[in-house]
């Protein structure tokens, strides 16, 4: 009996600056037969993101070779006993329309009815995990307060402003690149003000809209964001550190460290570091909080879906240039 034939993207060169798609090749690989513990999975939704800038430089992806990333599929074929045909699975063999995964590697999706599928790689995947973690566990956000996001129109930024919203954040403000996403994030997201980040200095930009300062900031940009938000920040602020999109495609000659970095000790301020693979424990806590909420209508994800699988680098390189609202999420 033939076996199905898996179409694949590798990883040919590594960028030097922007990544472009001759980086990329797509291959048809037939798909092996499989073994006990085993089962085959047809994919149907794969998240694109930031961090994947990173592994396309030395020590990360592997050249020539199938690349990793966070993928929804349904198993079509299985030989393990936990994974039955036709059963909802999340994996990271990513980067191809079928993949095969063992029961240690793949976990069974819960069955929230009038929940989207593609919602467990927004705001109930790892962008929506960064935002929670970052704000419940590593600043703490307490109702009331001023909270500054970062890149709010990406997926982890309009996760944030939506959970903080939630959450009963006094003020919500958000950075982003264009006019039309700053309105964007205040008609339809929840944000109470929001800036094109071209239009001046962020800590000018901070002093307009919070007059009074900030009490969290969400990084997901590093950079001069960060020394805009240190300027602004309340006595005893609390600053998570996610993500740091001014330097992913400048890794070699990244941004200077803020001016103004003493002020941490000035201030008292507390700026943490995290990575979600350190918190996959917080998933439960964000299905019961974001659940309900999802079911009732009163959280959207914000999406932006490229359908089909040849579009995938094409998906890839505009979450990099910006061109999405919300998280991007490739529809196989």
């Amino acid at each position: 009996m033939s076996r199905p034939t898996a179409r694949v993207v590798h990883l040919v060169s590594r960028p030097s600056g922007a990544p472009s798609a001759e980086n990329f090749a797509f291959v048809d690989e037939p798909v092996p037969a499989l073994v006990a513990g085993e089962a085959l999975v047809e994919n149907l939704y794969q998240s694109v993101d930031p961090y994947m800038r990173e592994e396309m430089e030395e020590g990360g992806w592997e050249l020539h070779a199938p690349l990793e990333g966070r993928t929804l599929g349904r198993v079509v074929e299985t030989r393990a006993d936990t994974l039955p045909v036709g059963t909802l699975v999340f994996h990271r063999q990513a980067w191809r329309t079928h993949s095969v995964v063992t029961a240690e590697r793949a976990h069974l999706l819960p069955d929230f009815a009038g929940v989207p599928l593609s919602a467990h790689l927004s705001v109930l995947g790892g962008t929506g995990l960064s935002a929670w973690v970052g704000l419940t566990r590593i600043a703490r956000l307490r109702p009331d307060e001023t909270l500054f996001v970062s890149a709010a129109a990406g997926g982890v930024g309009t996760a944030a402003g939506r959970i903080a919203r939630l959450l009963g954040a006094g003020l919500v403000i958000g950075s982003t690149g264009s006019a039309a996403k700053a309105a964007h994030l205040t008609e339809h997201l929840g944000f109470d003000a929001a800036f094109d980040y071209h239009d001046g200095p962020i800590a000018d930009r901070l002093r307009e809209a919070a007059p009074d300062g900030l009490h969290v900031y969400l990084d997901n940009v590093g950079g001069d964001h960060l020394e805009g938000a240190i300027s602004a920040m309340r006595d005893r602020g609390r600053i998570a550190w996610c993500g740091a999109v001014a330097q992913y495609n400048n890794l070699q000659d990244p941004p200077a460290a803020p001016r103004n970095l003493y002020d941490v000790v000035g201030k008292n301020l507390r700026l943490e570091g995290f990575l979600v693979r350190d918190h996959l424990d917080a998933r439960p806590e964000l299905y019961d909080f974001l659940v309900p909420h999802l079911r009732s209508g009163a959280l959207v994800p914000d999406e932006t879906v490229v359908d089909g699988f040849d579009r995938v680098v094409e998906a890839f390189l505009g979450m990099l240039r910006g061109a999405n609202t919300g998280k991007m999420i490739v529809r196989i």
